[in-house]
């Protein structure tokens, strides 16, 4: 298996191509509807649906919606963190927390113009 796929629920997708094209490196695929978006980055896809578009828009039989945001993410790993943030405080960039330190390396976690989380990361 070569490629991973991760499904973003975005409020906007036109945003959200914005966001992860211009600031975080990914290109897109395809992009069919306003509703859809397929984005790549290395040999992660990731697919963009606003809730109410497409099949993985739509609500459950319960009658809970697809929305962004939430704690489970995909992570980018960096060269320099530091100098990321910086670029992406720049840019307008939400950030959920500042730089953190672990036994593996330093993170920060993003938000994407949903709400979405990103985590950034520079191995130790």
């Amino acid at each position: 298996m070569s490629k991973i796929s991760v499904r973003y629920i975005v409020a906007d997708v036109d945003a959200a191509i914005l966001f992860y094209t211009k600031l975080l490196g990914f290109q897109v695929d395809m992009h069919p509807a306003p509703g859809f978006a397929s984005l790549s980055k290395g040999d992660l896809q990731l697919l963009l649906n606003r809730p109410g578009a497409g099949g993985a828009g739509q609500a459950m039989p319960d009658g809970r919606v697809p929305a962004p945001g939430g704690w489970n993410r995909i992570q980018i790993e960096v060269e320099n963190l530091s100098a990321t943030v910086e670029k992406l405080k720049v840019a307008g960039c939400r950030f959920r927390n500042e730089i953190v330190v672990g036994s593996g390396g330093k993170q920060v976690l993003i938000d994407d113009p949903s709400g979405n989380p990103i985590e950034l990361f520079e191995p130790a």
